[in-house]
């Protein structure tokens, strides 16, 4: 399978001892979206450089041609056969291009988001030599500049104090911090986040057929302490604070691991989870980052290889049944995606917000939307092609584009005005 396509342990976590060590046994007396949310002057107050705080996924590892990276996984054919549900408006571009990078920053801006977090595959990789031109765009429509650590070696656990300290060396040091994301906690205390997906997983799993096999890249727990306290004893008295997060719903073991939180990726966990998840992660001792997301809906492979025996095609989400050959269906998938939108949105900022936990506490707060361009996963943000501007080949593709192609990022823009607008909540 291609590369993009990266598991996650979280929903089989969610329900299981793991998940009800802390936390769930009181969300039912507080479930969002019953918990009010705060006046938008309290946010600027307690963190000035609020923008700095919602920071998309971005994605910089699309190539044009000829050989067009990432746009023809799954034997897709770009360009007008690409992997992806929707098409975007600009085609299958080329991230390479200062062009493309300038309105893609236009965009993030007009979202009234500060920050990208762009996923990076290792030192030297394909998406770390895009690095210095993003920034370089980015930085000029005053965006920050942050990373989401990949799975991209079964021992990148093993090297993550490395990878972290080349991040802050690289893109940090050597450009005088000019575009990398230092944001202000409540405190005023200031420092670098980053995320790391696929941390906590298990030693073995069981497939479909019940086989059981080793876990490649499961890190043990010693090994992700001994490299974060490295990071912490390196850094010390560089930043007023480091703060590392782990993709995971299990609290025992992230802050064994010795993470400061978690920093959800998974779009299959939906906003009415986002209390007891903020409850159990409180419990534990741990600072909570759950996403704004717009559900999912990932392209699947025309063939899938006959040795991969327990593969099925992943379910949308939210789920629901739609026929996609008519356009009054792709509308109807649209709006349950505006929806997932505005409810996640506020689910996130609710509990982020809410004393009794521990990010009101400790005066962080911070939001990952998910995501600016992971077109494979179907949860883009940047516009699609309007419906109407498909070409006659293009529809022949089966995209599923609604009428509107910049709605996401419109009603996204609508909550963050609403969110800033002193005195007033996100409708």
């Amino acid at each position: 399978m291609a590369r993009w396509h990266r598991r996650t342990f979280l929903q089989g976590l969610l329900g299981t001892g793991a998940f009800a060590l802390a936390g769930a046994r009181r969300a039912e007396a507080r479930e969002w979206p019953h918990v009010p949310l705060p006046a938008g002057d309290d946010l600027t107050r307690r963190f000035p450089d609020l923008r700095r705080h919602f920071a998309f996924e971005y994605y910089p590892w699309y190539g044009g041609p000829p050989d067009y990276v990432h746009w023809a996984d799954l034997d897709r054919r770009p360009p007008l056969d690409v992997a992806a549900r929707h098409l975007p408006r600009l085609g299958a571009y080329d991230v390479r291009s200062p062009a493309v990078l300038e309105q893609h920053a236009r965009w993030i801006r007009e979202s009234g988001a500060g920050a990208v977090s762009l996923s990076w595959w290792g030192p030297g990789s394909w998406e770390d030599q895009r690095v210095h031109l993003v920034m370089d765009v980015f930085k000029d429509h005053d965006l920050a500049v942050t990373f989401g650590l990949e799975p991209y070696a079964p021992d990148r656990g093993q090297r993550f104090a490395d990878d972290v300290l080349y991040l802050l060396r690289e893109y940090g040091e050597k450009r005088r911090y000019d575009a990398f994301l230092l944001p202000r906690n409540e405190d005023g205390s200031r420092g670098p986040v980053f995320k790391g997906f696929r941390t906590i997983v298990p030693d073995a799993e069981a497939d479909c057929r019940g086989r059981v096999s080793p876990v490649p890249d499961h890190t043990p727990d010693d090994v992700w302490r001994g490299q974060i306290d490295r990071i912490r004893r390196t850094l010390r008295g560089e930043f007023d604070r480091v703060t590392l997060l782990a993709d995971s719903v299990h609290f025992a073991r992230t802050p064994a691991s010795g993470f400061d939180g978690i920093g959800i990726y998974d779009n299959f966990i939906g906003p009415e989870q986002y209390a007891a998840i903020a409850d159990a992660a409180s419990e534990a001792g741990l600072l909570f980052s759950l996403n704004v997301n717009p559900g999912y809906d990932q392209i699947e492979p025309r063939q899938v290889p006959p040795e991969d025996d327990c593969y099925r095609p992943r379910p949308l989400a939210p789920p629901a049944e739609y026929d996609w050959t008519r356009e009054e269906e792709r509308e109807r998938a649209a709006a349950a995606s505006l929806q997932r939108i505005r409810d996640s949105f506020r689910a996130t900022v609710a509990v982020q917000t809410d004393p009794r936990l521990a990010n009101r506490q400790r005066g962080f707060f911070f939001v990952y939307v998910n995501s600016f361009n992971e077109w494979h996963e179907g949860h883009a943000f940047e516009p699609m092609k309007d419906a109407k501007d498909l070409t006659p080949e293009e529809r022949r593709q089966g995209y599923r584009n609604p009428a509107r192609g910049d709605q996401r990022l419109a009603v996204l823009s609508e909550l963050m005005q609403g969110l800033f607008a002193a005195g007033r909540a996100p409708a």
